[in-house]
């Protein structure tokens, strides 16, 4: 390979910093190396190299498209960063940086995916709602109490990382991202959701796990292509009567939760395989829960349960079902021939 002579002098400079080495074609970037096709480096990682500054003459990698900072001791960020305009991917998750991501970050206008995961960010700058070609952002394990309304104008957006934030709302403008697949916003402080989460329509997989949510809209049930709702640690009293609109759903998580009654449209779900229900406050099950045939997975735990409808015993694909920590008076018979078709039942004697 036959690299300019500042990119040489940069890789140099690196290498005394670090050990650094060519990289195969297709090796995996998370290492500590680089990457050059048609005599260019196009590809950097530096994760978990111990690193304390970086140099200035970063930009001098004009060519760059991935960059890999992750892990490493930075406080302060190069202003020529700014200036690496051929970056595709930007990795800066986990360092102490001391200083906010600059508005200067608008001219990496060609990001489709950054990662500004664990760096004990406060605000972001609403430059970033400019970086109009993003896919994929993870702003998760830091310290945001609110997102920036920019950020909504990010509408390419497909992974949209939150968690481990301290975000008490969501604002009307998240209905914009109508190309979001998913959507992690758990370990949070939501009190509730916005009607526009509706308008979330192409969603496959909603996060909202650890948080306060004591009810959920009803228009989460136009989330037609959603397949896995994760609510999980909340304060869930009742659910919304139109969850039959959720008709991809195939896991449905509400464990730890406050709920005493199930709405009658869970049991239309044609597709649901997991209902996790531990932890809740649930006295009875109503009898079409078992009309629910494709589940493989029903946890019932620590609830106040004392009988079971038999129409439990009518679920085909049953492969595991837990009812430890309920009053049940006796456990019904059928529990030993859903033991005979390979279910896994467990109980407490």
């Amino acid at each position: 390979m036959a690299l300019s002579l500042s990119e040489a002098k940069i890789l140099a400079e690196l290498a005394q910093l670090l050990s650094l080495e060519a990289l195969p074609p297709l090796s995996n970037v998370s290492q500590i190396g680089f990457y050059v096709e048609a005599d260019t480096v196009v590809r950097l990682s530096l994760r978990g190299g111990g690193l304390t500054d970086l140099p200035d003459a970063l930009g001098d990698l004009a060519n760059l498209e991935y960059l890999d900072l992750s892990g490493n001791r930075l406080t302060s960020l190069p202003s020529s960063l700014w200036e690496l305009s051929c970056l595709q991917v930007l990795v800066l998750g986990e360092n102490p940086l001391a200083d906010p991501v600059p508005d200067t970050i608008a001219k990496l206008s060609n990001l489709t995916q950054l990662y500004l995961h664990n760096l004990g960010l406060k605000t972001l700058p609403a430059a970033l709602g400019s970086l109009s070609q993003l896919s994929i952002l993870d702003l998760g394990h830091n310290q945001l109490t609110t997102l920036p309304d920019s950020l909504f104008n990010l509408t390419r957006l497909t992974f949209l990382y939150c968690s481990h934030n301290q975000l008490t709302s969501l604002g009307a403008a998240i209905g914009k991202l109508t190309n979001l697949i998913y959507f992690g916003i758990t370990h949070n402080q939501l009190w509730d959701l916005p009607l526009e989460i509706g308008d979330l329509t192409s969603l496959q997989e909603l996060r909202l796990y650890y948080n306060k949510l004591t009810t959920l809209p009803d228009t989460i049930g136009k989330l037609a292509n959603l397949r896995e709702l994760h609510l999980n640690n909340n304060l869930l009293q009742t659910l919304p009567d139109n969850l039959a609109g959720l008709t991809a759903l195939r896991v449905l998580a509400l464990a730890d939760n406050q709920l005493r009654l199930l709405p009658t449209t869970i049991g239309e779900q044609n597709s649901l395989t997991h209902l996790d229900l531990r932890n809740n406050q649930l006295r009875e099950l109503p009898d079409w829960l078992g009309q629910i045939d494709t589940l493989t997975f029903l946890d019932l735990r620590a609830n106040h349960l004392r009988s079971l409808p038999n129409s439990l015993s009518r679920l085909p694909h049953l492969e595991k079902f837990d009812l430890r920590w309920n009053k049940l008076a006796e456990y019904p018979d059928w529990l030993e021939d859903l033991r005979q078709q390979g279910c896994s039942v467990f109980v407490s004697w």
